[in-house]
């Protein structure tokens, strides 16, 4: 009996480890958040009006408008992001929920000099009347001595 219900328990928490790696579902809504993701221009807001963003210091923004204040503030200048191919992880809840983790190569300026850093993203988008847009984002700066990251 004992074997029995491990067996059961076992089988179950399958499903649950299972569904942590889906990368199949909801293929045309992936291929929405990929095209979004992809396609990002400096000028082309895709934030929703109640964003919240948490940046590497922990410094919280309660609008894009914020988010872009403290960048400003702290005179850091985006030079170019780049996507480290390999590491986009897109998970889609009922349809119009997307939580995307992914690694980008960024070149900043602060403050007059020239930085380089590996960074690893984690953003919600939200679909509502048939387009989506960034409800939340946070960034970590990878420490390549302690977790090395290959290309």
């Amino acid at each position: 009996m004992k074997i029995t219900i491990f067996f059961l328990l076992a089988l179950l928490g399958s499903f649950g480890a299972v569904a942590q790696i889906d990368t199949t579902s909801y293929p045309n809504e992936r291929q929405e958040i990929k095209a979004l993701m992809r396609n990002r221009k400096p000028d082309v807001q895709i934030d929703c009006k109640d964003f919240i963003a948490v940046g590497a210091k922990g410094d919280i923004s309660f609008s894009h408008e914020q988010w872009q204040g403290v960048q400003s503030k702290e005179k850091v200048v985006f030079k170019s992001v780049r996507p480290v191919p390999g590491n986009e992880f897109i998970r889609i809840y009922d349809g119009n929920m997307a939580v995307v983790n992914f690694l980008i190569n960024v070149q900043l300026e602060v403050d007059g000099r020239e930085v380089n850093m590996k960074i690893r993203r984690l953003e919600v988008f939200h679909k509502n009347a048939g387009s989506w847009c960034r409800v939340a984002g946070q960034g970590t700066e990878v420490d390549e001595k302690l977790f090395p990251v290959k290309n």
